[in-house]
Parts: C-alpha cells; structure tokens; sequence
C-alpha cells in the first residue's frame, strides 16, 4: 500500500504557486515520511541488502534525518556489513553536533549499542537449546493443532512446569518448518509465519512493555506515528504482518500483557500469540493450554537423561520414581535434583526428598545453571516469583490450605480454615497455578505446599490449623461410617477415599495431641479401611496409639479400644506386648452387654482372633437389632455351621443372610454370601451356577474397589473353573488374585494364590512347576490361625505332586503332615481335604474307602463337582465289591476324625 500510495507521487510540488510555499514543505514531510515507512516494511520483510543505496541517496537529500540513520544501519547489519554500519553512526554523531549540537538520540544510541554487543537479525532469535527435550509430545502436538485453528494460546501452570522450553520448542518447529517447507518438526505444526520471542520476565515497569515487544521485533527506531505513542508505533509495525510472537513469562505484568495483547489481536489480523503465564490473560478468544507436571513415565525419563549429564553411566534406580514423586514430576525440580547425584546417591536423594519437608528440599535443590535468570537457579526462587505474585489475602489463605494432604473441599477450606465463601479466593489461587482443581477438590503440589507450611510456621498458626483440621475430619468420618454398611456406601468410600490424605493427617496429629480423640477417629476409619484393604498400613499408627493409651481402655471408648488393638495386630509385629493386649480385648468384649456403636467391630475380631461362636447370646446383643446386624449374625452362623461340617445347614444360613444384606443395600455383606454359596454349588457339581453367583459378588467387590475380598472371589472362581477343566482360565484368575493380594499385603492370601497356581501346573501334568508355586506358597504362609487351612492344602498338593511322579513314600509324608496340621485347624475342613489326600495312598482299598468316608462325614457332603475326587473315588470303588466299599465308606463316616489315626 505505501509502494503504490508513493506511485502517484509525480514529479516536483508545484512550487511556483502563489502562497504555496507551506503547503510544499508539509508535502514533502509527509512523502518523505512514507518513503522511511515503506523502507522500514521492506526492512521487516528482510530486503535490507538492496535499500542500501536507496538510503544512501535519501540521506544525502537530508542530511539530518536520525531516522535514516538508523535505517541504513539496519539494512547494513542485514547485510552482514556491520562495520559499515558503525561507520555511518560515527557519521551522524559528527553531523548532528556539527549542524545542531545535538548528541544521537536514545534509539540511535541503542542501536549503535546493539551493533557494538554483536546484535543479530532484526528478530530475537530464539535460544538454542542444551539438553533433549523429554516428555512434552503430546502437549506439543496439542499446542501446534491449538495454534492452526486459534490466534491466541496461553500456556498456564506452576512455576517449573517447562512452560518456557515447551513455547520455545513448539516456536522452532515452526521456524524449521517455515526454512524447510518439507520438514516436519512436528506433524501438527504449521509455518504460520515469523517467530519473535519477547522475554518479560526482566521487565518491572509495565509502561516499558510496548517499547519492549519493539525491541524484540527489531522495529525499536522504525515506523513513527503522529502521535508519537510506543503502543501506535508497535501496533503500526505490525498491522500488515504475519507473525508468531511468544509472549514469555506474563503473569507478573498479566493486566498490562492482556491489555496490548487485545490491541494487537485486535488491530493486527496476521499476528498470533502463544503465552505463558502462571495464570490466564482473562481476554475473549484466548484459549488456555495447562502444563501440568510429567507424568511418572517421562518424569524419570527425563531424570535419567539429566542425571547422566552429571553421573557417566548412570542406568537408573529404584528409587528414581519415588525423587520424581517427590517432586511432583516438576522438570525443573527434576533437573536440579539430578544435578544432585554429583554428591549423593540416589538413595540419599531419595531419603531426604520423602522423609524430611519444608526448607530441607528447598536447600537440597539450591544449584542451579549459573547462566540461567535468578529466578529459575533453585527450586525456592521459582516458588518465591510465584509467591510475590500474590495479595496478602491470597496468601493467607495459601498457608493455611498448607493443613491439607491430598487436597480439599470448598467446604473443609471454609470450616478449617475459617474463611467464609472461599470460592473466589481458591479460584483466583488456581487461575494463578498455586492450585490444581479437579473434581471440586483443591490440591497444591508437594513443592508449593512445603513453602507455604514454613510461612504457616511464621505466622504461628500451625497448631490452632491442625486442631481445627483433625476436628473437621473426626465429624466427616464419624458421619460417614454408619453408611459405608448401606445403599450409599460407594459414594461415601469414595469420598472417604479421596480424604485418606487427610484422614491420616488427622489421625497422626491426634495420636500426639489427644489420645482419645485419636481412638475415636481410628475406630471411626476402620471399617473404611477394611473394604478397601488400607488396615494394613495402619498398624505402626495403631501400636503407637496403644503404647500411650495403655493396657485398660479410657472411659467410654471400650469398643475403640478393641478396635485400635485390632488394628495393631494386623501388622504382625509379633510383640509380646501386642499378645497381652489381645488377651484384654477378649475381656473388653465380654463385659459390653449392649448394642455396639462399630457393629463391624465383631468382623475385626473374628478375623484377628480366631472364629468365635457367632450366634450365642453375647454376640447376638453386641450386633443389635438392625438388619445389617441379623444378616451379619447369619454370616458367622454360616461359617460356624461350615467349620462344623454341616453345609446344608450352613448353606441355608448363608441365603437368609443374603436378602438381609440385599434389603440393606451392602455390597460387602452380600459379596461375603455369594462367595460360599457358589462354593457350595461347586460342590455338587453346579459349575455355571456357582460361577453367577461368584460373579455377582465380583461385581459387587469391584464396585467397591475392595482388593482383599476380590482376591478371594477370583481365587474361588478359579477353583471352579479348575473343576471344569478351564486351566488357562483358572491360571490367569489365580494370577489376578495373586497380584491383589500383594498390593494388600495379606500373606495367607498370596500363600492361596500360589497354591492355586500349584494346583493348575499339577493338573496340566507340570509337576515340576507346581512343586516350585507350593514351595513358594509355603514360605508366604503366616503364622495365624487363617493359614493353617492355606498350609494344609499346600502339603496336600506337595504330597499330589510327589505321587505323580511316583514318589509315593514321599507323597504320603506329605499327606501325613497336612492331617497332623489340620489337627489345629478351626474347623473339618481341612481333615476332610486330609484324608482325601491319605485314601489315594493308603495301602489298601479297604482304608482308602475308610477314608473316604471319613472326609464326607466330617464336611457333610461328596465333592461331586472336582474331577479328581470323583475319580479317586471311582478308582477306589473299582477295587472292591460294592458291598465292601459301602460298609468300609460306613465305618469311615461314623469314625469321623479318628479314621485318620486309627489302624
């Protein structure tokens, strides 16, 4: 438009009109000023190699134009000749003092300057990078697809999240793509245009910004306006343009970017802008990209890669993904713990990054890049620039959620922390990256949190904060336990489940702080953890606990008392002490001659003591009246009847406690029904029937991401499917128990798992394999009373082993043992199992037929639906009359138990 607005400039002005001399001179002005504007267009589009004689010419026309000055600096520095240039600047020093007495003005200077420094192109370059970029794929494929269809993206997220190299990185495949129409740095990028970096980050004055984005943009002493205004001059310079411009470290000058950004948006249609920024520009049409923290994957890739730089032939640690946990998979925090391994190892750096807090992961992450800015040299100065950002009611409220441990509701910040309608506040804190919102829930990272706890400390009000949270979270689980045994207990485990952080958090600072309170909360959180199979990690808390309540329990909290005991015990710790409280316990139970506040607690101290009468008359009170207490008395008739080798009655027991827990909506209950009611129907040989039972109480445990009690459920399952002849099934079913039953830590059940593994090799005739899972399964047996049955039938399948491969003196030691066992067991079970096992080996077919029919009296049914009971009984009848069989299978019923030692 200037080329062709100069076009119809013809020849000179006419002078020789009467009283035409002013309006000639402003002509004149105004040509030559559009002339420099066309200059500095063909400037900014890189022909400063052929205005060099244009300006030449222009400036011997007007000697004392600064502007031509600088513009035939410039297009000498395009042109590689900046020596050239240094010399035309010596030339307008010496004219202007010669002619005015004037020095060169601040821009003239400037350039000058930048000459002397070296300066490069009329655009910023963008920096070379040192190290790999690591982790960020997919957001780079996000932001290029963002960048075609959008003409402004903000990058948001915590300080050390890489928001900066992220920008760089997306705005060199654009400029590679751009040299090189065929490369394809990245297949969702496009050359959009011209890349100019404009670093803000040094910038305090926000009145200096346009003048800064000039500077950048090369355009410093180019395009004046009649106004003469920086944001005019800028807004003119690009209002023809197409460019790229990253707009880097925005937040601390956020309304005064967000202000020039929608002049430019606005004004300049070509112009596309990538922002990062700790908080949003808030203008219409940008859309925001957060950076979050890497993920656990990349997070140690990335360490292993940095850590290498300064450890030669670092491979990796198994500790790597607890540093990068630590850290929150921050790539600064990340790279400056690597830089760590010069001095420490990895289990040192690991050490103090999770077990101490606060200021201790500020020093150790305290050597950064010397050439890097202040601000990004240690972990500190990175949350400090975000700290500062803050008002002082931001920051209040930043320490005080500092209390919180995994996170919080809008409601638990207003009661903790005394707020009143928090929302905006915790709004503002997220928008600035000092939050991450998910789901309701506010959560602040590792790092943000240790420095914000050390300015709680300052401030005095950690302990009236801790109070005041262990308060707010013994209300929550004292309103939730009652309805994690009903209808709604999915959405109250999950809520439960969401606060363990914090649950635990309170449950700490009680033990220290009010033991009463403490017992309460624990016994409160005990059923929760007992469906999600978390007890486990409880019990170091709970012997703390019971070490400072003692051997009696307090006024009024006998049941807590029990179930803190429980609790203890359930980390195996074998102390003496923890024996002696569990003898207490058992007194503590029988003096409560009431409804029990924690029903469940009759669950707990089946499971930990052993199998108790579970329908006599103390029982039948402690439970109540509720349906979720008579279906529970069902259960423990159920199991009694079973261990006493009654089915039939048990079974029955079982289904009537079934519709008591389905009236009551709980899934637990009706999961621990539909288990031995499909045993049952196993056993006389209903195979698809009992896998729907089984399944119904799988889909039920799922639900309620219960591990222990899945386990169980797959490993009954795969007995079935064993007794079917489904081995691969069974043997990925026995698998998936196993795997649960680690993450829970229950030995008697991995024990199980890998005994039922030891079963799939030997039916599948691989009895080498099986001997190594029975081997296995018997190191992982606990010594409790619930392995006992576990250890029976690991021998059993040691001793089948052995007689497979026809080792039989072997195989009947082994099945010696296993009966010699079950002698302890709880319950016939396990004696039937046993002389199954002796029948198969027994000397003559006379015994074998006693000892079969001592395995059917004592559990009170045939094994019809297991192939190889039914086999071995087949094998045993081929042997003898059908009367001899009959009256031996007669005398072994009727001896019970003593057939397996009588002669």
């Amino acid at each position: 438009m200037l080329r062709e607005a100069l076009t119809l400039w013809r020849g000179p002005a006419l002078a020789d009109l009467p009283g035409a001399h002013a309006q000639v001179t402003r002509l004149e002005e105004l040509r030559l000023s559009a002339l420099q504007d066309r200059v500095d267009a063909d400037l900014a589009l890189g022909g400063g190699p052929v205005l060099v004689p244009e300006l030449r010419e222009l400036l011997a026309a007007h000697p004392l134009s600064e502007r031509l000055y600088g513009q035939l600096m410039r297009a000498l520095r395009a042109s590689g000749r900046t020596a050239e240039a240094l010399t035309v600047y010596e030339e307008a020093r010496r004219t202007l003092a010669e002619e005015l007495g004037a020095d060169p003005s601040p821009d003239l200077s400037a350039l000058h300057l930048e000459l002397l420094r070296g300066a490069g192109p009329a655009h910023r370059r963008l920096p070379a990078q040192l190290t790999r970029f690591i982790g960020r794929d997919d957001e780079l494929a996000r932001i290029g697809a963002l960048l075609n269809q959008e003409r402004l993206v903000t990058l948001t997220g915590p300080g050390g999240a890489g928001k900066t190299r992220l920008a760089i990185e997306l705005a060199q495949a654009n400029a590679d793509a751009r040299v090189n129409a065929n490369a394809r740095a990245n297949d969702c990028v496009n050359a959009y245009a011209p890349v100019c970096l404009v670093e803000l980050a040094p910038l305090t004055d926000p009145s200096q910004l346009p003048y800064a984005l000039l500077t950048a943009l090369g355009l410093r002493e180019g395009f004046r306006t009649p106004s003469g205004d920086t944001t005019d001059r800028l807004l003119a310079a690009l209002e023809d343009r197409e460019l790229l411009l990253v707009l880097d470290n925005c937040e601390h000058l956020v309304e005064d970017v967000a202000r020039i950004t929608g002049l430019l948006l606005g004004a300049c249609p070509g112009v596309r802008i990538l922002a990062t920024s700790r908080e949003s520009l808030g203008i219409t049409g940008e859309v925001l990209c957060p950076v979050p923290p890497l993920s656990a994957e990349p997070a140690a890739r990335l360490f292993l890669d940095r850590a290498a730089a300064v450890r030669p032939g670092f491979a990796g640690h198994a500790r790597v993904p607890d540093i990068c946990a630590a850290l929150d998979g921050l790539p600064l925090a990340i790279e400056l713990a690597a830089a760590r391994l010069r001095t420490l190892t990895p289990d040192e750096l690991a050490d103090r990054l999770t077990e101490h807090v606060g200021d201790d992961r500020f020093r150790l992450l305290s050597r950064g890049d010397r050439t890097k800015a202040p601000r990004h040299r240690t972990l500190r100065a990175v949350v400090e620039w975000s700290w500062e950002l803050l008002d002082e009611e931001e920051r209040e409220l930043a320490r005080r959620l500092t209390v919180f441990s995994g996170g919080a509701t809008v409601e638990a910040v207003e009661a903790v922390c005394g707020t009143p309608f928090p929302e905006d506040l915790l709004a503002s804190l997220a928008e600035k990256s000092f939050l991450e919102v998910t789901e309701g829930r506010y959560r602040m990272l590792q790092t943000i949190r240790a420095f914000g706890a050390e300015h709680l400390v300052r401030a005095g009000e950690q302990r009236r904060l801790r109070d005041a949270h262990a308060a707010y979270f013994l209300r929550l689980a004292e309103r939730a336990e009652p309805l994690l045994r009903g209808e709604g207990q999915l959405s109250w485990l999950d809520r439960l489940t969401a606060e363990h952080g914090n649950l635990d958090a309170a449950l700490r600072h009680l033990v220290r702080a009010d033991r009463e309170k403490a017992l309460r909360l624990m016994a409160e959180l005990s059923w929760f953890w007992r469906l999600r199979g978390l007890y486990g990690e409880q019990a170091a808390t709970a012997r703390e606990l019971l070490a400072a309540v003692g051997a009696e329990p307090p006024a009024g909290l006998a049941e807590e008392y029990v179930v803190c005991v429980i609790n203890a015990l359930s980390g195996e710790s074998g102390d003496p002490a923890d024996q002696r409280h569990l003898a207490r316990v058992e007194d503590v139970l029988a003096g409560l001659s009431r409804p029990l506040r924690l029903p469940f607690t009759v669950v707990l101290w089946s499971v930990a003591g052993g199998p108790r009468p579970a329908a006599n008359d103390r029982v039948r009170v402690q439970v109540g009246s509720d349906a979720w207490g008579r279906a529970l008395l069902d259960v423990g008739l159920g199991f009694q009847e079973q261990f006493a080798g009654r089915p039939t009655v048990s079974e029955e027991s079982f289904a009537r406690s079934l519709a008591g827990f389905r009236a009551t909506g709980d899934r637990w209950g009706m999961a621990n029904c539909l288990e031995p009611l499909g045993m049952f129907a196993d056993w006389r040989g209903e195979h698809r029937r009992a896998l729907e039972l089984l399944d119904e109480g799988l889909s039920y445990v799922r639900e309620l991401a219960a591990p222990e009690e899945t386990s169980d459920l797959l490993r009954t399952r795969a007995t079935v499917l064993l007794h079917q002849g489904e081995l691969v099934e069974a043997r990925e079913h026995f698998s998936q128990a196993l795997t649960l039953a680690r993450t829970v830590g229950l030995t008697d059940k991995v024990a199980g798992a890998l005994r039922g593994l030891g079963d799939a090799a030997r039916l599948a005739g691989d009895t080498g394999h099986a001997r190594v899972r029975y081997e296995s399964a018997l190191e992982a047996c606990a010594a409790n009373w619930f392995s006992i049955g576990e250890t029976v039938r690991i021998l059993i399948g040691l001793g089948r082993s052995a007689g497979q491969e026809g080792r039989l003196d072997e195989a009947r030691d082994w099945a010696r043992q296993a009966a010699d066992l079950a002698v302890e067991s709880p319950g016939v079970l396990e004696l039937a199992e046993s002389a199954e096992a002796l029948a198969v080996l027994a000397d003559s077919p006379e015994r074998a037929a006693v000892l079969l029919g001592a395995a059917v009296g004592l559990r009170g049914a045939a094994l019809r639906g297991d192939p190889e009971a039914v086999r071995n009984e087949r094998d045993i009848r081929e042997r003898l009359s059908s009367e001899a069989y009959e009256k031996a299978f007669e005398q072994g019923r009727m001896l019970g138990a003593a057939a397996l030692t009588a002669d």
